[in-house]
């Protein structure tokens, strides 16, 4: 007798199974007598994680991101209504709060965010040209120009080495000069750059135009720093006066940047406080 019910039990479970295989063939083959959404013409086998359009091929899947603009990545935020949400759904949330998490920490570890944003040479700096009535900002680290600058305080001298670069935008050349004392004028540091004999004959070849054309006729510019970038402006500078003085009661970033103008351009460097001027010229 229990010989004759364990035969019956595995004869149901068999049919129990095929009856199960048969079903999960049915569910496959219904899935893939849908045809390609972009062609039309071949039985679909993939699906677009972002759109959920169906495809048959690479070449299809391809065609339909050039057409529609699609990204294929599906919208990890997109908005789900609660009817439509499912365990799929859930474990989709899951993934995202886990990478998430996962960037933070890595984040937290990187040697760059951990690098304190002001160093103590650059907090000597900013305190030393406060005194001297300029304000000055430095940017993080990671960038060129704060790596590139070279200025330096001299604490007995009571003076400024800069870190200098100009821009002669009409011969469209620049340069770096390094530890340039503030106490030069303005005039005395181009001289070796565009003078007729006494400056530097490469530099001079390449300022050639700049060589040709006295002093009275060059302007000196310095971008006003923190002004939206829809407002342009320039501070010009005093040819006959240092450094320092022009610097005074201005803001830079890092170190001082002079655009050496010839007159024919003097228009393209609208100065600070010349809106007025010029709005009172176009109603007389």
């Amino acid at each position: 007798m229990l010989l004759t019910i364990t035969t019956m039990s595995a004869v149901e479970n068999q049919n129990e199974k095929g009856g199960l295989g048969e079903n999960t063939s049915g569910v496959k083959r219904k899935n893939s007598l849908s045809t390609c959404g972009v062609c039309g013409a071949d039985e679909a086998k993939y699906k677009c994680p972002a759109c959920v359009k169906q495809s048959c091929s690479f070449l299809c899947v391809k065609k339909h991101k050039e057409e529609s603009g699609c990204s294929g990545f599906r919208a990890k935020t997109a908005f789900v209504a609660l009817s439509k949400f499912d365990e799929m759904n859930l474990l989709n949330d899951y993934r995202f709060l886990e990478d998430t998490t996962r960037l933070a920490g890595s984040s937290s570890r990187d040697n760059l965010i951990r690098t304190p944003r002001m160093t103590f040479k650059a907090k000597k700096l900013t305190a030393c040209a406060r005194k001297m009535n300029i304000t000055l900002k430095f940017l993080p680290v990671a960038f060129t120009k704060s790596r590139d600058n070279s200025t330096m305080f001299l604490t007995k001298e009571k003076r400024f080495l800069w870190h200098l670069e100009l821009i002669f935008p009409q011969s469209n050349t620049r340069f770096s000069e390094r530890r340039v004392s503030d106490g030069q004028t303005i005039q005395q540091i181009l001289t070796s750059y565009v003078h007729p004999s006494k400056s530097d004959p490469v530099k001079r070849q390449k300022l050639k135009m700049y060589a040709q054309t006295t002093f009275d006729e060059t302007k000196v510019f310095m971008k006003v720093e923190g002004e939206q970038a829809n407002s342009l402006r320039y501070h010009e500078l005093d040819l006959g006066k240092s450094l320092r003085d022009n610097l005074s009661y201005k803001m830079l970033i890092e170190y001082p940047v002079l655009h050496i103008v010839l007159r024919s351009n003097f228009q393209d460097f609208p100065r600070k406080g010349s809106d007025g001027f010029n709005r009172w010229i176009s109603v007389r």
